[in-house]
């Protein structure tokens, strides 16, 4: 999404973008592979109806598998090269990231707030409520939910307070992202 832009497709110097819109760099790639993956789920359809007579074998069966099978490994073997292409040129802003997560003023992490109070105690309608309370207005642009929060003597006299910096803690969600990456592209 361009109003977005966190990241973006490699858009080489005169490329064209969207016909109607001059500015907008179009995902051509992306595109492209989420139309190739309605190709290949259809292709799941029909081996699907092969199954039940299976052990019934005709030409019906056969038929499709001449088919499908060459088809769907020639296009999920262009679908991993392409989406190979996409990730090596991949642009990433994470300065834009970063500014889109705070715009929200700390909403995104009221579920997990929830949780906390739960944990501790709470029932969940009660803290539903309590998290509204201070979630709605930080959402309508007040004053941030973690401040909104740390001033509220019924949850910080339910939750510690180091618990509470972590639930607003970024870092929280990321911790991960390393090791998640260095295992997937470890297979």
């Amino acid at each position: 999404r361009s109003e977005v832009r966190e990241a973006e497709e490699f858009f080489s110097k005169g490329q064209k973008g969207s016909s109607a819109m001059p500015h907008k760099r179009n995902p051509i790639l992306s595109e492209n592979l989420c139309g190739l993956a309605r190709l290949l789920r259809g292709y799941a359809l029909s081996a699907s109806e092969n199954v039940p007579l299976w052990h019934e074998r005709d030409i019906s069966h056969s038929s499709v598998e001449r088919v499908i099978a060459p088809d769907a490994t020639i296009v999920l073997d262009f679908m991993l090269k392409r989406f190979t292409k996409l990730v090596e040129g991949l642009v990433v802003y994470p300065d834009n990231m970063m500014k889109n997560l705070t715009s929200s003023n700390g909403v995104i992490f009221s579920g997990v707030l929830l949780l906390a109070l739960t944990d501790h105690g709470m029932l969940r309608e009660d803290a539903y409520r309590l998290v509204q309370k201070h979630a709605l207005p930080a959402w309508e642009g007040g004053d941030d939910l973690r401040s909104r929060v740390l001033s509220d003597p019924e949850i910080t006299n339910l939750v510690p307070k180091d618990e509470l910096e972590n639930i607003f803690s970024i870092e929280r969600y990321i911790k991960h992202v390393d090791y998640i990456f260095e295992r997937a592209l470890s297979l």
